[in-house]
């Protein structure tokens, strides 16, 4: 194939990076015998290093042997983020299980449905979550809790770590065969799939991830900021993963607070934050009224939803850096483009594909991959960390990777120098009166109003057009604005097929952990809100 992104990549980082045949495991245990005496985690004011990290791992998967934990059984993980993230997830796959990622705020039927479709046998959950998961226990095959706490004194498990033997023996892993996560789909447009992600596939995109960054990454030296959830599979391979992997230290937030994440940047001087377009529009509001110092940070990447424009060029003018933008899906561990770091970027890009990886616009005639400039289609991929298949669902797994291409189900466009851009998702393309309308064009529109804080564009049924365009907004503090203001002001700057015939102002959106917009619950609001007139 073509690859007109090749000339892209900067001098350094090649088009294609050896993937060794290696558990995950075993590359972080590299890491651990390389940087043992360098600062692994920070957590409030406790610092562990990277051999304090990996005994503790030994310890815990110690007991989770002794608990009866054998090779593929699942061990779900219910954390926010905390130094036993880490601990459980590398402790589980050194038995040879299956980590399954939970989102911790996830109520009793999205924990049911998890539990019961993963199978899952163990649970390591915080616990203030305790109420939840017993709720829920006697519709599970859950058979034991291991409870934590963020606060170490009150910890029994961190007791018992810090006390404990270390793992003696190791489960032999085939690397491409043996699935090391289920990392279930976030749910936006429907019920959430167990994506099958084994150790290859993790390894790869961790190798693959750093080397997009080797210019700009020192390693041994990087301080990461990881407010990203580890649940996610962005922070776990963006966050965690690849800062084990580069010796760095991954300087773990619970949550993110745009003031005690100001308080962090100045005080522990991070060098790289991987964060999604909520957070930047935070930090960049939070900025412009009380300016603070970003030139520590010579790093940021952006991903899991599009960052509007002028927030990406506002904040790589404050910061001093430059934000490169990325993509990514579940089904790919995650990442599959992103902006050069140092090189070419293009803004409103997601970039180009990221090593050893291919990608391609399905023609909307042949129904072929092809690299056809500019026009809009669905955006598939090729590479090795693309996902084994979805856990127990063989056919939705033959409709989603074909001929090895994983269809990505997002609408995307490549430029003449193979830069991708994403139109819209698939399932949220908005079809009125004949005409095909992408929310994101509204959506950057609605961004540069100055009193917008948040937009969201999508369709509802309409008997006559087929879809009407719907909006909800989020203004800044203290600004007020009419919906009818904001409807001239798409007016002067859009066709007015895409315009929006309702814009709605709330006092906030409805977000997954990660901080993607849930669009599907707006669609639902404002059709419930209709049926009722």
């Amino acid at each position: 194939m073509d690859r007109p992104w090749k000339k892209h990549i900067p001098s350094g980082n090649p088009l294609e990076i050896e993937i060794p045949e290696m558990s995950l495991t075993d590359l972080f245990y590299e890491s651990v015998e390389k940087y043992a005496d360098k600062t692994a985690v920070t957590f409030n004011e406790d610092r562990y290093t990277y051999s304090q990290l990996g005994q503790l791992v030994k310890r815990f998967a110690r007991l989770l042997a002794a608990a009866g934990i054998e090779k593929e059984d699942r061990v779900a993980l219910m954390l926010p983020n905390c130094p036993q993230y880490p601990i459980g997830f590398f402790a589980a796959l050194l038995n040879g299980a299956i980590v399954v990622q939970i989102n911790p705020m996830y109520k009793s039927n999205e924990l049911i449905h998890v539990l019961k479709d993963s199978g899952a046998r163990h649970i390591i959950v915080l616990d203030d979550l305790l109420p939840v998961v017993e709720a829920v226990w006697a519709e599970t095959d859950l058979e034991k809790m291991w409870i934590v706490s963020k606060d170490k004194d009150k910890c029994e498990m961190m007791k018992d770590l810090l006390s404990g033997a270390e793992f003696d023996y190791s489960v032999p892993i085939d690397p491409g065969e043996d699935v090391a996560v289920l990392q279930y789909t976030g749910g936006t447009t429907g019920r959430s799939k167990g994506a099958m992600l084994t150790h290859r596939n993790i390894v790869a995109n961790t190798l693959q991830s750093a080397a997009t960054t080797r210019i700009n990454t020192e390693k041994g030296k990087e301080r990461v900021l990881g407010v990203s959830p580890l649940f996610h599979v962005y922070g776990m391979t963006s966050g965690m993963n690849v800062t084990f992997y580069n010796g760095g230290e991954l300087i773990i937030v619970s949550r993110f607070e745009v003031s005690e994440i100001v308080d962090m940047i100045q005080n522990l001087k991070p060098t790289i934050f991987p964060g999604v377009p909520t957070m930047y529009i935070a930090l960049l509001h939070y900025f412009q009224s009380r300016p603070f110092d970003l030139h520590s940070l010579k790093s940021c990447v952006s991903g899991s939803s599009p960052l509007p424009l002028h927030v990406l060029s506002r904040f790589n003018e404050v910061s001093g850096t430059k934000v490169a933008e990325g993509y990514g899906l579940s089904e790919a561990s995650p990442v599959t483009h992103r902006n050069p770091v140092n090189g070419l970027q293009k803004p409103g890009s997601i970039g180009i594909p990221i090593q050893n990886t291919d990608a391609a616009i399905i023609d909307s005639v042949t129904g072929k991959p092809s690299l056809l400039v500019n026009i809009p289609g669905e955006l598939v991929i090729k590479g090795p960390q693309v996902m084994k298949g979805y856990w127990g669902m063989p056919e939705e797994t033959k409709k989603t990777i074909q001929n090895g291409w994983l269809h990505t189900g997002d609408i995307a466009r490549m430029d003449e120098d193979g830069f991708f851009y994403i139109v819209g998702r698939k399932k949220e393309m908005i079809i009125a009166g004949g005409f095909n309308i992408y929310p994101i064009e509204i959506e950057d529109i609605l961004y540069s109003h100055p009193k917008v804080l948040e937009a969201a564009v999508f369709g509802v049924p309409d008997q006559y057009r087929g879809e009407t365009v719907h909006a909800a907004v989020v203004l800044k503090p203290n600004e007020t604005i009419t919906e009818q203001e904001l409807e001239e002001y798409c007016r002067t700057q859009l066709a007015a097929f895409k315009v929006p015939k309702v814009i709605t102002v709330e006092s906030e959106l409805p977000k997954t952990a990660v901080g993607k917009i849930l669009k599907r619950k707006l669609q639902e609001k404002h059709i419930a809100y209709l049926d009722k007139v």
